[in-house]
């Protein structure tokens, strides 16, 4: 089952644990595994991280659509199904209205439409004021993990030259 990224993902990975000037393993591991047809996020998330002017806008601006998935049929009839879900959770309208207007509702459309495991830094919470991404899997049924259980489960290492561990 492929995955789909989250923003947050690309996004931490530049700023904390996996820079560019430290560990280019890890963008060449998610090059890799879109090649192979494990790794995609979607267009909306593309376009929130183009919208930069970092190592990460020019990163994301050379994948294209091979790696940033824009919306099918498919996905344009689950919007239906996400947007009833959240509508009937119980969060307030003006979390509802966010939502439905952020990258965030396309990812979970595309995941639903197209049996994708989500990949966020996000965590449920019990809250009115936010919806949360893994809320709304759990909800739909929808497969969800953080970056380092995707990792971990892929089997990904980023290992030094010569280093055979």
């Amino acid at each position: 089952m492929p995955y789909l990224l989250d923003a947050n993902v690309f996004i931490q990975a530049k700023n904390l644990h996996y820079g560019f000037d430290i560990c280019p393993g890890f963008w060449d591991w998610l090059i890799q595994a879109n090649a192979q047809g494990k790794v995609y996020s979607i267009e909306k998330v593309g376009d929130e991280l183009e919208a930069g002017n970092d190592d990460l806008a020019a990163w994301a601006r050379a994948r294209g659509n091979a790696f940033f998935l824009r919306p099918d049929m498919q996905v344009v009839q689950a919007f239906g199904q996400v947007s009833r879900w959240v509508n009937e959770a119980g969060y307030d309208p003006a979390a509802i209205n966010t939502f439905l207007q952020v990258a965030d509702y396309y990812l979970i459309a595309h995941a639903l439409a197209h049996n994708f495991i989500v990949v966020t830094h996000e965590v449920p919470a019990n809250t009115r004021k936010k919806v949360k991404i893994p809320n709304v899997c759990i909800g739909l049924g929808i497969k969800h993990m953080t970056p380092y259980e995707m990792l971990r489960r892929e089997g990904a290492k980023f290992v030094l030259a010569g280093d055979n561990s």
